[in-house]
């Protein structure tokens, strides 16, 4: 299954420094091979705004090729997205008045295309746009990075 992976669970994984949870990042970095991990050029984009952790950066830095801009099919899946109302406001005004990335539609937008899995921090919130609740609109698998680990088996 490919996991689509959002800014948040990225950051979390900033907290897992290298030194101190080795076979985290061997592991992790096997479902990056295997083609597992994925993410979007927009989530690239935020992290170099705002990954607070060196090696994080780092390690962000060398595998861009994971980070890719979205397919045409994503593009129309992004475009379905927003014919709901209400989740238009996952890019919101200061967002779009500062020009700044927002990676929230084409998350949901791979993994429907991937039939994959998100993975964010974030969790559903009645009558919000969020991507969660946007997941459960659209029959897209949703997960935090606990569930991803649960779901890939791993323990340490």
């Amino acid at each position: 299954m490919a996991y689509v992976f959002d800014t948040n669970s990225f950051s979390v994984l900033g907290n897992y420094y290298p030194e101190q949870f080795p076979s985290f990042w061997r592991e992790f970095e096997q479902a990056v091979a295997a083609g597992k991990v994925l993410s979007v050029r927009e989530v690239y984009r935020e992290l170099a705004h705002y990954a607070r952790h060196p090696h994080l950066t780092d390690w962000v830095k060398s595998h861009r090729s994971i980070f890719t801009p979205p397919t045409p099919e994503e593009m129309q899946f992004v475009s379905d997205i927003f014919s709901v109302r209400h989740f238009q406001m996952l890019v919101n005004e200061k967002t779009r008045l500062n020009g700044r990335p927002c990676a929230d539609p084409f998350i949901v937008a791979r993994a429907k295309v991937l039939n994959g899995c998100v993975v964010t921090e974030e969790k559903v919130t009645p009558n919000a746009a969020r991507i969660p609740n946007v997941c459960q609109r659209f029959g897209v698998d949703s997960t935090n990075l606990q569930g991803f680990m649960e779901k890939e088996g791993w323990t340490f």
